[in-house]
């Protein structure tokens, strides 16, 4: 899956954390519902416990480049939401992305890797 369209209204994302699946890890929290329609959404969320406006946006950079990583396994018909943790800021995009790997997968929302030469 390529694209993704971005969840941006309000209810949208509070639906998601009201009837969503939470998966939790030190990094990164992520919500997954299906959807009826067969895209892709996605939305990524920062709280102001993150910091000040430098350290939110960089978490969501991280987030946003962790998920562009996985985006070609995660299967379609599905809204996920991203929230950042207190410790996002302050990690690389592989650290996020190792911890996004497994919440995706316990959620079985992510295929199987084609080839083991990308795992580390």
């Amino acid at each position: 899956m390529d694209k993704f369209i971005s969840i941006c209204r309000n209810n949208d994302f509070r639906r998601l954390y009201a009837k969503g699946k939470s998966f939790v890890s030190p990094l990164v929290v992520v919500y997954v519902k299906k959807n009826r329609n067969q895209g892709l959404r996605v939305g990524i969320t920062t709280s102001k416990k993150i910091g000040n406006a430098v350290l939110r946006n960089r978490s969501r950079r991280v987030i946003r480049e962790a998920f562009r990583e996985l985006s070609p396994r995660v299967k379609s018909g599905y809204d996920l939401v991203f929230v950042a943790r207190g410790r996002t800021p302050h990690v690389k995009s592989t650290d996020v992305r190792r911890h996004m790997e497994k919440e995706l997968t316990a959620a079985g929302v992510l295929k199987p890797a084609a080839f083991s030469a990308q795992e580390n």
